[in-house]
């Protein structure tokens, strides 16, 4: 991997600790997502198991602001040693492009959604403030990469793979806020884009966004993330498409979970 800038204070050893932390705390996630809680978003929330309600349009904005915030006030607040390197600046400009449209755009075009239930909201707004926190600061003041980085094929590779995955992304998103009809009622298949593969369509963007990001990165704080994706979105891929299988007689039984043709 690149190498890293060690500054008084140790503070590296802290962020690879967090990156530890958070691959490990990804496993029970994952576990627990699959095998106990079933996802507890939208339709598959309950207010037995998870009582506090938040409006999905309030709750999306506070939980995923900080992703965005914590990095600027880190940038405006510490001398940031490494982000004055051309890489360094445009992978961090990468990860606040991601936030800035998930916690200020993607919140404005909700329409309606159901409440976001208080412990998965909290839990997201702690992940935000966490990750936040160590991938700025490993960017902005940690990570040395070498020279001619930015032709480097992981860098490259990882930049195309950040890019399609957002634009799947938030063409999934588009889909299905549009799936109903103004005054329309109950649940559709959703079709076009990546859909047409993949029942989680929106988490397929979401994880190979955050993978490409790594490859990109060639850093543990950037695997961290990655990793901690797949296996917290890769769970409720598999919960949506249990539930359109179930749902609807004609859900086309060539679509995969979150993986196209495999998963």
């Amino acid at each position: 991997m690149p190498g890293s800038l060690e500054l008084p204070g140790d503070e590296l050893v802290l962020l690879d600790y967090l990156a530890y932390g958070m691959i490990a705390v990804s496993i029970p996630t994952c576990f627990l997502l699959t095998f106990v809680t079933t996802a507890l978003y939208g339709r598959n929330s309950t207010q037995f198991i998870v009582p506090g309600f938040l409006p999905a349009r309030v709750a999306w904005v506070i939980q995923e602001l900080p992703a965005f915030v914590v990095p600027c006030l880190l940038l405006l607040t510490t001398q940031a040693d490494r982000i004055g390197y051309l890489p360094n600046r445009l992978l961090l400009a990468l990860y606040m492009v991601h936030y800035f449209h998930r916690s200020l755009i993607f919140p404005m075009l909700i329409r309606g959604g159901k409440p976001t239930p208080l412990v998965p909201f909290l839990l997201a707004l702690l992940f935000c403030v966490y990750n936040g926190y160590m991938q700025a600061r490993y960017l902005s003041q940690y990570a040395r990469y070498p020279d001619g980085w930015l032709t480097d094929p992981r860098f490259i590779v990882g930049i195309l793979m950040f890019a399609v995955g957002m634009a799947i992304n938030i063409h999934s998103d588009h889909i299905l806020r549009n799936l109903r009809k103004p005054g329309e009622t109950g649940y559709k298949i959703p079709q076009g884009g990546m859909f047409t593969y993949v029942s989680g369509a929106n988490f397929f963007g979401e994880t190979l966004e955050w993978a490409g990001f790594a490859v990109a990165c060639w850093s543990l704080q950037a695997v961290a993330f990655a990793t901690f994706t797949a296996l917290n979105v890769g769970p409720r891929a598999f919960t949506h498409h249990k539930w359109y299988l179930q749902k609807f007689d004609n859900y086309p039984k060539d679509r995969a979970a979150i993986v196209p043709f495999l998963l």
